[in-house]
């Protein structure tokens, strides 16, 4: 096996101090899960441009699956996954139906995640985000 020492330590000691203060630090497995199946929801690009949509203002199905270039139910499908994370939420007014970002912290995460892209490659000057038109 051909492995790249710089990733493994080169003798094995476990410090049980750190190893303690780090099991302190971990969340409820319910957290965990929780955690893990919210960012497996936002791994599919479809539900990120929806989202990121959605940190701007409400908009209805309609208006998403124009934007995305998909159909109304294929949108209908996405914004149902989103919502039963709980990153979206519905509001009926007569016969539409208005999509929004659950809270802050979803905002919160999508701005953080796109900062964190865009310092990976460079992007980022004097700690305020470039806009779309100024990266291209």
């Amino acid at each position: 096996m051909n492995r790249n020492t710089s990733d493994v330590c080169e003798v094995y000691f476990v410090d049980e101090e750190h190893v303690e203060k780090a099991r302190k630090a971990l969340s409820p497995e319910r957290e965990i899960t929780a955690i893990a199946e919210t960012f497996r929801n936002l791994g599919d690009p479809t539900r990120v441009r929806i989202l990121q949509a959605l940190t701007v203002q409400e908009l209805c199905v309609c208006d998403l699956a124009k934007l995305l270039g998909v159909s109304d139910s294929a949108t209908s499908h996405q914004l149902r996954v989103l919502r039963s994370q709980k990153l979206v939420r519905v509001r009926k007014e007569g016969k539409m139906a208005y999509y929004s970002l659950d809270d802050d912290h979803i905002d919160t995460l999508m701005k953080v995640a796109l900062q964190h892209i865009r310092e990976g490659a460079g992007l980022v000057q004097t700690g305020a985000l470039k806009t779309a038109e100024e990266t291209v």
